[in-house]
Parts: structure tokens; sequence; C-alpha cells
């Protein structure tokens, strides 16, 4: 495919309402640019079609740690600590995993929530540099994150729906 196909059809997603605010175009056009049909984008298709699986798979993994963390803290035993450090360390992880995926593709809004979840689970500010209070500060930012991340999320997945032509 020549570069200017690839350009006008990254052009083309930015056109979308949502798209501007969500997507680096510069990085989706590298994924544009390795399809072979631009009538099918079989390759940048499934390389974003396989991204919602694991945005969707890694959401619910986040939320089922926070209710494990919630529940944790609440009961107050003597390994509180010790298993909130690890549930901390667990959305830590799994905001770095879904950040490396997402600038992968150039959603910026949704790898820059979760670069937020990576530094919140090691207890330290949005950006990395400062310790926060306590693990309930890092909590209630967690909480408040990645919430926010799903909602980026779910407007990502509809503009590029809308990209591939499946808005069902």
């Amino acid at each position: 495919m020549a570069r200017t196909d690839s350009v006008k059809e990254a052009e083309g997603i930015m056109a979308i309402p949502g798209a501007t605010d969500n997507i680096d175009s510069a990085t989706f056009e590298q994924i544009l640019e390795m399809d072979d049909d631009e009538e099918e984008r079989e390759f940048s298709k499934s390389i974003v079609y396989d991204f919602f699986g694991q945005a969707e798979s890694t959401f619910q993994k986040m939320n089922k740690e926070l209710c494990i963390y919630t529940h944790t803290q609440r009961e107050a035993t003597a390994d509180t600590h010790h298993s909130e450090n690890k549930d901390l360390k667990t959305l830590s992880e799994l905001g770095h995993f879904l950040k490396g995926s997402s600038a992968t593709l150039g959603l910026t809004k949704v790898k820059d929530s979760c670069e937020k979840i990576q530094h919140y689970g090691q207890k330290k500010d949005e950006t990395g540099t400062k310790d926060l209070a306590d693990d309930d500060e890092a909590l209630g930012k967690l909480k408040v994150t990645i919430k926010e991340a799903q909602e980026e999320f779910v407007t990502v997945e509809k503009v590029l729906r809308k990209f591939y032509h499946d808005e069902g």
C-alpha cells in the first residue's frame, strides 16, 4: 500500500467524532501501513480487535482486584498489609500491561490512564515521582482512574469499530 493511502486512512479515522482526542494518528498510521488490502484491513483489524479482548479482560481483572483489595481492607487481619501490597502490585502490573498495548495502537488517553494506574499501584503520584500518603489514597485514585480508563476505552472502541465499519 502506498504511504499516501495510509495517510488518507489515518486522516479518515481522525474525522470520526472522538478520534482526535483519543488516537495518535501517526502511530495508528503505522499499523495501517501493514495492511495488504486497504479495503479489508485484515491485519490492522485483527490487532485492534485483539486489543479489545485484552482490554476487556484486563479491566475485569482490575475490577476483581479492587473488590479483593476493598474486602481485604475491611477484614483488617494481621496479614492485611502484605495482602494489600500484593493487590496494589497486581493493579500496577495490569496497568503496565494495558499501557503497552494501548500505546502500540496510539490510543493516547487509555495509555495515559493506564500509566497512572501503574503508578498508583506502586503508591506513587500520577507521574510516578512522589510517594502517596498511604494505601487508602492509592486505592481512591485507582478506583477513579480505572473507571476513567474504562470510559476512555469504550469511547475509542466505538471510534475504531466505526472505522472498521462494525458498529453493531
